[in-house]
């Protein structure tokens, strides 16, 4: 990996929590580089730390060490280059579709006209595919039109780096099938840098450039890196069927059951069915 292409890096972040009698050390020496445009997913385990990983990247959470750098500098709050979508819609109830996607556009681009403004939130509005429901409140969409809102107001903000802490988690088989293909969909679109924080392995494979396993914890951290050198754009069907597919979801499934319980497998339904291998807190 060239230096100069390193776009997100974190070096030798570590974070615990708790008083130093009963601190837990959730994280430890974590070191990882994305270039610029790159899709990486980390899976892991529930507990093992994944969301204090991503809400440090994006800011939210100071490391206790190390340092964590956008483009060469260095993070220490949030900020508009970096989009965050987490696991929950965190819509407000009483704006419509476009009217959450405008409340991000406006934080951001707070100089522009009111009818740009809304012309952009449009166009991302209709990228996730909900120019029908523009005009809903977010109690008359399903969950997964929730999170097409939430990813399109990420977007909308243009932000250099998209941040997803397991965005589809919360989904049922067949709606988180159909948004993993719309995710691919939109990075192939825009080429955005994107760090995926993810339990299945599955949906890595579907969707990352490059996955890494996260370890189980106390003091977690990155284990080995998986490139998936299959051409783009993934199937479901592959996962069963393409011999590459199938001998990276063996290496990493190995790997995460060396480190602790082995992979729970899920019954996940897409088309055709399939088995997704989904990381758990235990067997």
């Amino acid at each position: 990996m060239r230096q100069d292409r390193v776009f997100l890096e974190l070096r030798g972040v570590a974070k615990g929590y708790g008083p130093p009698d009963r601190r837990t050390e959730v994280l430890s020496d974590i070191n990882l580089r994305v270039t610029r445009g790159e899709f990486v997913a980390i899976v892991g385990r529930s507990g093992s730390g994944k969301t204090t990983l991503v809400s440090m990247a994006a800011g939210l959470l100071a490391p206790d060490a190390g340092s964590i750098l956008v483009n060469g500098r260095e993070v220490h709050e949030p900020g508009p280059e970096r989009g965050v979508v987490f696991q929950n819609y965190s819509l407000l109830p009483w704006l419509s579709v476009v009217e959450n996607v405008q409340l991000a556009v406006d934080q951001v681009y707070p100089t522009w006209p009111k009818e740009k403004r809304l012309e952009w939130a449009d166009r991302y509005v209709s990228l996730v595919n909900l120019a029908a429901a523009r005009d809903k409140r977010p109690r008359e969409l399903s969950g997964g039109m929730r999170q097409r809102v939430a990813v399109a107001r990420a977007l909308a903000m243009n932000p250099e780096v998209l941040l997803l802490d397991e965005p589809l988690g919360a989904l049922d088989a067949l709606t988180r099938a159909t948004l993993q293909v719309e995710l691919e969909r939109i990075w192939r679109q825009d080429r955005k840098t994107v760090l995926l924080i993810t339990n299945d392995v599955d949906e890595g494979l579907l969707l990352a450039d490059r996955m890494i396993v996260l370890t189980s914890g106390p003091q977690a951290t990155l284990g080995p890196e998986f490139e998936i050198d299959v051409e783009r754009p993934r199937t479901h069907h592959a996962l069963n069927h393409d011999p590459r597919m199938l001998r990276l979801r063996r290496d990493i499934c190995e790997f995460l059951a060396a480190t602790g319980r082995k992979p729970i497998i899920a019954a996940s339904v897409s088309a055709p069915k399939r088995a997704a291998l989904t990381v758990g807190a235990g067997a």
